[in-house]
């Protein structure tokens, strides 16, 4: 079986064009002829899907919830991981300079390709075809999903995002009060070291100060 066969029997979909996958699998430092504008397809699609299970699995949710929902569906570790699964590292086309370099096991290389195979497989059969590759290799990440999750205080999602990766937990510092006495205002400031990262936020006592800054903290670290 050829390595072209084999990918496409872990990945459960047959190419009628041989020629997307492979472009789908090859990496700009590989030539011209790459995956990028694979990646830029796919990168929609999944988004589309996605959004769509959310809407239907969660309809009491909010559209902050469902952002978050599919932010951690579809950031760069989880296309890695989904890449991992498939051992997708052992397919791809790279330029001499990235196999030297462990490109084959890179998380940004994986999670493009992955976004390029989704994009290939638009591509060659269309909406309805992507979308049931797509929950194919998300099966056990949409059935393991919870709105649950996103019922914790941003303090502590906040935490477990970044202990989860090793990172710092955050620095809360009040950086002015303002107001008269009665209606005080504090203003503090949430900065993570490891990531040189800071904002700031304000509320009406340093608790919500601290939770609106940890809210602003993860909406950029989502993006």
């Amino acid at each position: 079986m050829s390595p072209a066969a084999r990918l496409q029997k872990r990945l459960g979909f047959r190419f009628r064009d041989p020629a997307l996958l492979q472009q789908a699998l090859t990496h700009r430092s590989a030539g011209k002829t790459n995956n990028e504008r694979l990646e830029f397809v796919g990168d929609a699609v999944l988004g589309m899907v996605v959004a769509d299970q959310l809407y239907q699995r969660f309809p009491q949710a909010s559209e902050g919830q469902m952002s978050r929902l599919r932010a951690s569906l579809v950031k760069r570790e989880a296309l890695a991981g989904v890449a991992r699964a498939l051992s997708l590292g052992d397919y791809l086309i790279l330029g001499e300079g990235e196999q030297r370099s462990g490109g084959h096991s890179r998380d940004s290389i994986l999670a493009d390709a992955v976004e390029a195979i989704l994009g290939a497989s638009y591509q060659d059969q269309g909406f309805s075809a992507s979308q049931a590759l797509i929950l194919r290799l998300w099966a056990d990440s949409f059935a393991g999903l919870k709105l649950e999750q996103e019922r914790k205080d941003p303090k502590t999602r906040l935490q477990e995002w970044l202990q989860a990766r090793q990172h710092e937990v955050p620095e809360y510092t009040i950086t002015r009060i303002t107001g008269k006495p009665h209606q005080q205002v504090f203003h503090v400031e949430c900065r993570i070291n490891t990531l040189d990262l800071a904002v700031t936020a304000s509320g009406g006592n340093r608790r919500k100060a601290e939770q609106a800054a940890a809210a602003a903290m993860l909406e950029k670290l989502y993006g």
